[in-house]
């Protein structure tokens, strides 16, 4: 059979992305922290990047719909034409160069904008840091201490071990060059699991309940009944299935409500509550926006710039440009190395500087059309109860960007109201239609939901359809799936583990 070879041509529409598109998606995604190390990073590669004085960027809720509109859209040809006027003449690179040019007004701006605080986050001791310490408490041998301190690093944020023994010993070995046994380690796990609090190192949720019940300076009557319980009908208490506890204690009601009052104060995962009380591992949560709303309604958004530096390209490496650009002027070759080296920072460096500026214009964009959408919401004190439904595409066609850009602004981004910081998240929500057509957010029907549940009685909890109906009355079309999906989405168990015998 022969073969030919057949040229053909053919057809494709193929969508690319350029380095400034790839480059602002990324930045707009980054938090203000992250935004801040970014800059500094950005700052030691680029030694013709430099700060200049800090001034805040914000822009009134009534702006954007006048002076900024062109910002929402942005017009790459206009930034290729400022990277190409660089080789000839090199453009202003800041509106100011010393603090002597600032004008007053926004110096002042600027002094009102540092007196805000990010919410203070304490940052103690952390939980595996107190373990450590706890271990100078018993008298151990610098291997066994090796090894409690691989024990102590192998557990997890709840304080669980959730390792076999065995596999411990194999991890010692091969990475520690450690050897030792599943009886060693056994027998110092059990020394690790009289550290405080009581429950750490246990491998499952019964083990924990038992070494909490079993520590001696518990004191308590109804002790020995709650540890029968854990021991012989764990599955049960798990699944509160009380009737038959009960029967199995022979005991009165009084002093099975008093055994079950026991069971239901112990702490089920004593590493996250440990962690908590020591805020070791708190994130600080720092507002990406402010929103100030005056006496007469009136909105502003301004971004968070605490610790966000204004940048300039420096001086001298534009004067560098500018005087081996100089007409009539021959420059050997190391001077002209040396032009070509200052070219490409100052243009690397307003390329940087002015995707910083696309980045803010685009999350200030977002952001006001946020307010502008909700704005009922922080105009009354921030009642959740007036959020409209939106989503990602209202946003996005809005202002102009793709709604990949919008998911990227309001990720992991937070703003500060006089009432609070919400996640930007917050303000979405999916909407459902009542019978009159009117629009209804799936947080009004979830903070139904909740208050329905809120005021059961605890000693017969409505199911699922009950509360369906009852929701349905308050003209809440939802379906019985849906009112399931939303109780779950807030964390609250079926009517079965509601049940309060108390």
């Amino acid at each position: 059979m022969s073969q030919e070879i057949i040229q053909t041509q053919e057809e494709q529409q193929v969508q690319t992305l350029n380095a400034l598109q790839v480059g602002l998606s990324q930045m707009v995604a980054l938090p203000l922290m992250q935004l801040s190390e970014r800059i500094q990073n950005e700052m030691m590669e680029n030694s013709a990047l430099e700060e200049a004085d800090n001034l805040p960027e914000e822009m009134d809720l009534g702006e954007r719909n006048s002076s900024d509109d062109d910002n929402d859209t942005y017009d790459d040809d206009a930034f290729d034409e400022d990277q190409r006027n660089i080789d000839e003449n090199v453009p202003e690179m800041g509106d100011y160069f010393s603090e002597d040019e600032i004008p007053s007004y926004l110096q002042a701006r600027a002094d009102a904008e540092r007196e805000r605080h990010e919410i203070p986050i304490s940052r103690e001791q952390s939980f595996y840091d107190n373990l450590y310490e706890q271990m100078g408490e018993y008298d151990l041998t610098e291997h066994e201490r090796l090894l409690m301190e691989y024990l102590i690093g192998s557990l997890d944020d709840s304080g669980f071990l959730r390792k076999e023994l065995y596999t411990l010993v194999d991890e010692l070995e091969i990475y520690q060059g450690i050897k030792t046994s599943e009886e060693e380690l056994q027998r110092l796990l059990d020394i690790l699991q009289q550290f405080e609090p009581r429950g750490i190192g246990a491998r499952s949720l019964q083990e924990c309940l038992l070494i909490q019940l079993r520590n001696p300076e518990l004191k308590s009557p109804y002790k020995e009944a709650a540890i029968k319980v854990v021991e012989d009908s764990f599955k049960e208490f798990t699944g509160k299935h009380w009737d038959v506890i009960r029967r199995r204690l022979k005991v009165s009601q009084s002093d099975f409500d008093a055994v079950i009052n026991l069971l239901t104060h112990l702490n089920p995962a004593p590493g996250s509550a440990f962690s908590e009380s020591l805020a070791g591992n708190a994130p600080t949560v720092v507002p990406d926006f402010f929103v100030d709303v005056d006496t007469s309604g009136n909105i502003r958004v301004s971004l968070n710039n605490e610790g966000v530096p204004e940048l300039r390209v420096s001086p001298a490496f534009r004067e560098t440009i500018q005087q081996y650009n100089a007409k009539n002027v021959k420059n050997d070759r190391q001077q002209r190395e040396a032009y070509i080296y200052a070219k490409q920072k100052v243009e690397s460096a307003q390329g940087f500087i002015n995707m910083l500026q696309r980045r803010n214009q685009t999350m200030l964009a977002v952001m006001n059309e946020i307010v502008r959408l909700q704005r009922d919401f922080f105009v009354q004190d921030d009642d959740d109860t007036l959020l409209r439904p939106m989503i990602l595409k209202d946003v996005a066609d809005a202002v102009g960007i793709d709604i990949s850009t919008v998911s990227r602004v309001t990720s992991s981004k937070y703003v500060e109201t006089a009432y609070g910081i919400y996640p930007l998240k917050f303000f979405f929500s999916n909407q459902l239609t009542n019978e009159e057509g009117e629009e209804l957010s799936s947080r009004l029907v979830k903070n139904a939901l909740r208050s329905v549940i809120e005021n059961e009685d605890k000693k017969k909890p409505l199911s699922d359809e009950k509360i369906t109906q009852l929701l349905n009355k308050q003209k809440l079309p939802v379906a019985r799936r849906t009112v399931a999906k939303y109780r779950e989405q807030l964390g609250i168990p079926p009517a079965r583990l509601r049940k309060n015998i108390r």
